[in-house]
């Protein structure tokens, strides 16, 4: 019960700041967005129907679509989600001011407040709706980042968009869009993000204590072969948070300058020991 209160409470706010992105930097400079939310400024623009009760209407209606792809708790929490991003939206459109008229900057904000805020929610196991439940299977079953899965949704809408906002204007929304993109996995996978690291030195046992000893993480020895000399030698592998990576090198070298050393992005870790690293929303097919 506490996490789900502390959940529904990510959520709120990851709402709120997504719809100050849109109500005071998106609307008033005519830039659009990707995904449900695009389309709702493209009637918004046309029409001028209301955001908040259009991006509910469109996003439940996706959602009731997409329902046997999704588990309860997934349902639960995007459909709340779609309720408060709507509900501020609402509340926010009468007080949404231009707060600034520079169409660059705008771009800029939008895209960090609208993927800032869409990062607080996914990280709460919520979406908000639309196209990131898309990008949620395309996670599951593709391997795609978030980020990468809505991006290349939101290109897609943006430019269905240019003959209402202009060329122009759609360029800017890229901006905002791909800074959005970029928002969302830092915050959903960057805070947490893991480098897996390969060390092959001639003197693994040193760099394996002085990693074990000052550096408090587990790490595997592997057992290797030159390919040219024949030489059997120990590669160790271990697997870091990437905020930890300089330290680790400054122990490796301050070992063995000859190191050789590779480093990788992990995707994602399961096992006794570790996070699973993508939640589980998608239903097996």
């Amino acid at each position: 019960m506490r996490k789900t209160i502390k959940d529904c409470l990510y959520i709120l706010l990851g709402s709120l700041i997504f719809s100050i992105g849109i109500n005071y930097f998106t609307i008033p400079n005519l830039l659009s967005e990707g995904g449900i939310i695009g389309l709702t400024l493209i009637f918004h623009y046309l029409f001028h129907w209301s955001p908040g009760i259009v991006n509910f209407i469109l996003n439940t209606a996706l959602v009731l679509i997409g329902m046997k792809f999704l588990e309860k708790r997934a349902i639960i929490y995007t459909l709340f989600s779609i309720f408060s991003c709507s509900l501020f939206l609402y509340m926010t459109e009468e007080t949404g001011k231009q707060l600034t008229d520079d169409t660059l900057l705008a771009a800029i904000f939008a895209g960090l407040l609208v993927g800032g805020g869409l990062g607080i929610i996914f990280r709460a196991g919520g979406t908000s709706g639309g196209t990131t439940i898309l990008a949620r299977i395309a996670n599951q079953f593709l391997g795609w980042s978030m980020g990468k899965g809505i991006l290349v949704m939101d290109i897609i809408v943006v430019a269905c968009s240019v003959p209402i906002i202009g060329l122009g204007k759609a360029m800017y929304t890229l901006i905002a869009v791909y800074l959005g993109a970029k928002a969302i996995d830092f915050i959903v996978e960057g805070l947490e993000e893991k480098v897996a690291v390969l060390i092959i030195s001639n003197s693994s046992d040193v760099v394996l204590d002085a990693i074990t000893n000052k550096l408090s993480r587990g790490i595997t020895v592997l057992e290797g072969r030159g390919g040219y000399t024949g030489d059997n030698k120990d590669v160790l592998y271990i697997v870091i948070n990437k905020q930890e990576i300089i330290r680790l090198k400054n122990l490796i070298y301050e070992v063995d300058e000859n190191a050789y050393v590779t480093v990788h992005h992990v995707q994602e870790m399961m096992g006794k020991g570790y996070k699973v690293g993508k939640t589980k929303m998608v239903k097996s097919i």
